[in-house]
Formats: C-alpha cells, structure tokens, sequence
C-alpha cells in the first residue's frame, strides 16, 4: 500500500483545527447582545485594565494602568513587555480593545472610568516620552484614554481625605517629594486633564460615595433590568456597613496608611450573579501573619460570598488573607499582573485551600512570567489559563455565565479558549 506523508499530514492539519474551533478556538468572540453582562480584563502589560459592558449598553473602565516606559523596573527583565506590540502606547491600546467590543450602532463613548487609586499601574505615570494634549496635560493612563475616547463621568477616590493631595505642604513631604513613580505630578496632569475635559466633551469628576449603589447605575434602559446595580463597598478606607448608605471610617484625619489600602471597591451584581473588584487592598502584615485590621478583613463580610473576584493587589504575597479568602470564596478568581511578583506562591496556597472553603474554583492570569513560574512550579497546573485577555460574560439575567480567553498577542483577539458555562450562586 502507498503511504502518502503529505496527505497524512494535510488531514491531520485539518483535523487539529476542526478541534481548536471545536474547544473555542479561532473564533472571535460572538457580539455583546441587550442582557449580556461583559467584564473584559484587559492585558497590556502595563497594569490593571478592565472594561465593562452592562446589559443595556452602558460601559465603563475601571482603571488604566500606564507604567512609565523609561522607568528602570518597566524596562527589566522583571517586568512583562508591552503586548501585543510597541505600535501603540498602552491607553491606545485599551482604546483599540474598547473599539472592537463597544456594543454596535452605539455613540462611541465611555459612561463612566472609575480610578481605584493613584499609583501609576492603575491610572498612569509621567515620562519623558509622553506627548502633551491641546489641553497642556500629558498623555499617560487614564489621561490618554479620555482624550482618544469621551468620558462621561470620572469616579476616584476624591483628593482631600485622608489628606489634602492638593495642598503645597502636603505635596512637600518627603514621602512624595521623593517618591520614584511620581505620583503628585502625575496627579497634577490628572487635574489639568479633568478640568480641560469638562469644558470640552462635560466630563463630570466624582469621588466614590461609599454605601451608594445609585452613583453607578444602568443609563440606557434601567427598567428592563431592574436586578443589576453596582454597589459601592469601600474608598478611603471608609468600608460600607451593609446597611443603607452608611459606612464607617479606618482611618482618620491626616492619617495617610499610603495608596493601596484607600483603593475603591466595588461588587457588581446582576440576578443571582456577583463580582468584586478592590483594588490593591490587603490583609497580611509584614511579618507575613492575617491583619485582622486590614481593609481585606473588613470588606470580606460586607462583599459576601461571589461568583468571580478579582484577586486584591494583583496577588502580591501581602494580599487575600485566610478570612477574607474564606468569607467571599469565589468560584472564578481573576489576577490581572505584570511583574514576577504576582502571584505570591503562597497567596496561591491559600486561593486554591480547600480546607479555607469547599469546592471547586478556577484560576486565570492576564500574564505569568518565567520567573514566576519557576517558583511556583508544579502549581502552575492550578491555572485554567496563564495569558491573555480575561472576558467573563454573563447570560440569562445572571443564571449563568462563561471565561474567554483572548489572545494578546494580536490586534485580532480570537479566543484561545472558552470555559463554562458556569451556574451563578
């Protein structure tokens, strides 16, 4: 019998593509429809990025990470690249991102950005590459990406509590005078930003009202879906009670615990499904132990149990204590990083324990790098994907819901794999 090599291998090239598209593969993903809850995880490589589409259209940002391309740390090796390449900057990258997934025949616009806190992984950071906008700012971050796409409304943490970030003595204390990262100037573009677009497109600036759930609201068509709302948990460290509109304060007057711990949180929920977000708030002290003081430990109870969390602080090792990794138990969690930091093995340890809460839970990275996986070696199993672009989408009013996988690497974003669908809680 003849045996034909090339025919062989051209059936089996077909035939390892039938199963790619088979498993979710080489496919975009299927167009936002009314109803459809999306969370997109955005992956530039240069921090946290996640656009949202909520189910009568309304979008928003949460962060726009944008670390100085001529920092040391950016260009080392213990950082990841900016993906998918350097045509770009990586605001115009979530602009493209933003471009390809806007609900279709809709104005092109974002509702509203919401800025968890100041550090430049999360809404941008000063260089000497950056351009300048018509409106005297530069454009880095979250700066970059109102100038190419209208914000409707900005929601941060505010500027004058714990303490005055505007005032001279303040911006003078040797903690910010010589902070690395320059967060008090990029903060001063930040303002020039916000008050040259609100003359210009009405940009409305806000800081999170912690308690509310009528600040982030449905603006299209909100009756057709009266069991979706955003519920605001913390900022400032001022954590929700869980009752009405009310909080109460962790930190007092003049008292500044530095940004991390003052991150905004939020919990999204639609029907029966739940999302939180939190920033790089934290709950292990430096000596490696549960704070039980921390912002973790007391917006764990007040967040509840959810369907899909973000990991707080990236994953960094001083991050998801036992508590509050017990008490919110997701069955998705979802690490957005960039450094070989992230995660902390034993942050994995804990995330993965069943003896802190039953059952089964699926892990997604936005990026590992090598180094990260030497340490955590044999863990790396855990994780149902190592990178890309994370999706999660909701169906059926919030009954169930499903993880996509894009592919960073191109401008296209098929989906490398598709996961679910899952049953909300």
């Amino acid at each position: 019998m003849h045996f034909n090599l090339k025919k062989l291998n051209f059936f089996l090239l077909i035939f390892l593509m039938m199963m790619q598209i088979a498993n979710g593969q080489n496919r975009k993903l299927p167009d936002w429809q009314p109803g459809f809850l999306d969370i997109h995880h955005i992956n530039t490589g240069r921090g946290d990025a996640a656009f949202m589409v909520f189910p009568d259209g309304t979008t928003m940002l949460v962060d726009a990470g944008d670390m100085s391309e001529t920092h040391p740390r950016t260009t080392s090796s213990r950082n990841v690249k900016l993906v998918p390449n350097r045509s770009k900057t990586a605001p115009e990258w979530i602009v493209d991102y933003i471009h390809q997934f806007l609900p279709k025949n809709q104005e092109r616009k974002l509702d509203y950005a919401l800025i968890t806190h100041y550090h430049d992984d999360h809404f941008g950071e000063m260089d000497s590459l950056r351009n300048i906008a018509d409106g005297g700012y530069q454009l880095t971050g979250i700066m970059e990406v109102g100038t190419l796409i209208p914000i409707k409304k900005m929601i941060d943490r505010g500027f004058d509590f714990p303490i005055n970030l505007k005032d001279t003595e303040v911006q003078c204390q040797e903690r910010f005078s010589k902070d690395a990262y320059g967060m008090i100037p990029t903060l001063k573009e930040y303002w020039k930003f916000i008050a040259y677009q609100s003359g210009k497109v009405g940009l409305e600036n806000e800081a999170l009202q912690v308690g509310s759930n009528h600040q982030i609201t449905l603006k299209h068509h909100p009756k057709d879906y009266p069991h979706f709302s955003v519920q605001n948990i913390a900022s400032n460290g001022n954590v929700w009670t869980g009752y009405d509109n009310s909080f109460y304060p962790l930190f007092k007057e003049g008292e500044y615990p530095g940004e991390n711990p003052l991150s905004n949180a939020i919990r999204i929920d639609y029907g029966k499904f739940n999302y939180y977000t939190g920033g790089d708030i934290s709950g292990i002290d430096g000596f490696g132990q549960t704070d039980i003081e921390a912002v973790e430990s007391y917006v764990a109870p007040v967040v509840g149990p959810v369907d899909v969390a973000t990991l707080n602080h990236h994953g960094n090792r001083d991050s998801q204590n036992p508590f509050y990794v017990r008490t919110i138990r997701p069955r998705v969690w979802i690490q957005q990083n960039w450094t070989a930091d992230h995660p902390g093995e034993e942050v994995l340890r804990r995330i993965t324990s069943k003896k802190l809460y039953p059952g089964d839970r699926d892990i997604f990275s936005t990026i590992m790098l090598q180094g990260t996986k030497d340490v955590i070696g044999g863990r790396l199993d855990l994780y149902k994907s190592q990178n890309g672009h994370i999706v999660v989408r909701v169906y059926n009013n919030g009954d169930t819901y499903k993880v996509y996988v894009l592919d960073d690497t191109t401008e296209e974003r098929k989906i490398i794999s598709e996961h679910g669908p899952y049953t909300a809680r």
